[in-house]
């Protein structure tokens, strides 16, 4: 079985896909046999033949550059670009947990590492009809660790900290911090960071920058991170 870490952002478009793309592109290439995994996948294109194109998925195939069929990385493929609870209702296709799991555990059965993306931030709704399912349920199912992406921009440490403490009421363990789009010397992002260490007490493992092709983090560090 392989071993396994999944990743969450402070919230949408901060950059979370760009980012598990570099961490998977960084197993790779020191040689594990790495994969991709994601519950549901929302905003969506359409192939000629009308099947969905799995979007997130495609963008970390390109990034990291793995073999990995399209079709082992997500059970719940959705074309409205909403929470996948909303485009669940509208597309008439609810989320089973015993799908995902059903689908995590062949990728891990085949793969040496796997990194599980999740969907928005932490409190996204994955189902919300006659059944209630968040993305914390998904990660308890899996039993897996979290790293947490952020952008370092401005508004940073309130979406850390309140993230941080949320996952932890929640007893979601964190592995420690990547901040996305940051820009070296700047004075704002450098204490952005700082200010979310010393407010969570979470180490930040990694810096990306925009452009990156390289993930800024020792390729063993990074291993060590997934149970």
């Amino acid at each position: 079985m392989s071993k396994n870490l999944f990743i969450t952002g402070t919230g949408t478009d901060v950059g979370k896909t760009y980012v598990t793309g570099l961490v998977i592109k960084k197993l790779r290439d020191s040689g594990e046999n790495a994969a991709y995994y994601k519950a549901a996948m929302s905003g969506n294109e359409r192939r000629p033949d009308g099947s969905l194109i799995p979007g997130d998925a495609l963008s970390v195939k390109e990034v990291s550059g793995i073999a990995q069929p399209l079709e082992e990385m997500c059970p719940y493929i959705y074309e409205n670009a909403y929470s996948p609870h909303l485009a669940a209702r509208i597309e008439g296709e609810q989320v089973e947990l015993s799908v995902v799991e059903e689908g995590f555990r062949k990728v891990s059965g085949a793969y040496g590492y796997v990194t599980v993306e999740g969907s928005g931030g932490i409190l996204c709704p994955i189902r919300y009809d006659g059944e209630k399912i968040l993305l914390e349920d998904v990660i308890k199912t899996l039993n897996l660790s979290c790293l947490l992406v952020a952008d370092a921009g401005l508004g940073t440490i309130n979406s850390v900290a309140l993230t941080a403490e949320y996952m932890r009421a929640r007893n979601i363990p964190i592995v420690g911090m990547i901040f996305n789009r940051f820009h070296p010397g700047n004075v704002m992002e450098e204490d952005n960071i700082r200010m979310c260490e010393e407010l969570t007490g979470l180490k930040t493992l990694a810096c990306v920058r925009e452009g990156d092709r390289e993930l800024r983090m020792d390729a063993e560090a990074l291993k060590s991170l997934y149970r």
